[in-house]
């Protein structure tokens, strides 16, 4: 499979999945207490939900400019920004519907064949810290685009079930439900 119809449509419902778990979030914990959800880690040397929120909005928008080898544009910088500092300013909860918002706009832009020229093409990763890899677009996708994405993305699910939000496998895939066998829902 090529990266686009790989990569924008899993991020796309990945994305509509997170945004459903904030709102049960919020249905769920009344006002302030639905707000402090951001700042909510799992581990103390884990970033919070906030963070994780803005990384997995980042990261379904940096593949596309790395696969067209294109440099990351000064939007994607600052929302890289903001996520490191979601520990300070966590942001509201309408800011993280607002940023997913913004990635599902911009993926909706993404052309059908838009990526998928990267993906035989040699692609460098350099990290901070001075961690360098150099794979192909189609390793890239495979081996760090999609793994980081997830990451984030069950991070932010598991610090919300740790903190009670009642949420479960179908709210994790709710996109499978378009799949589902006529007379198979199991009843009661």
């Amino acid at each position: 499979m090529t990266p686009t119809p790989l990569l924008v449509p899993t991020y796309a419902q990945m994305l509509r999945a997170l945004s459903g778990w904030l709102e049960k979030a919020q249905a769920q914990v009344s006002g302030a207490q639905a707000e402090a959800l951001l700042s909510e880690r799992l581990a103390p040397d884990m970033y919070p939900l906030a963070t994780q929120i803005r990384f997995v909005c980042l990261q379904a928008q940096e593949a596309a400019f790395r696969l067209r080898g294109e440099a990351l544009p000064e939007t994607l910088g600052r929302l890289a920004e903001e996520g490191r500092n979601a520990g300070e300013q966590p942001g509201t909860l309408a800011d993280a519907q607002a940023r997913i918002a913004e990635a599902l706009a911009w993926l909706e832009g993404v052309e059908p064949d838009g990526l998928d020229a990267g993906a035989s093409a040699p692609l460098a990763l350099e990290l901070p810290g001075g961690l360098a890899f150099d794979m192909t677009g189609k390793e890239y996708v495979r081996d760090w685009a999609l793994p980081q994405f997830y990451f984030h993305l069950i991070t932010a699910y598991a610090i919300l079930r740790s903190r009670n939000i009642e949420l479960g496998k179908a709210d994790y895939v709710p996109h499978m439900f378009a799949y589902l066998r006529p007379g198979s829902m199991p009843q009661g």
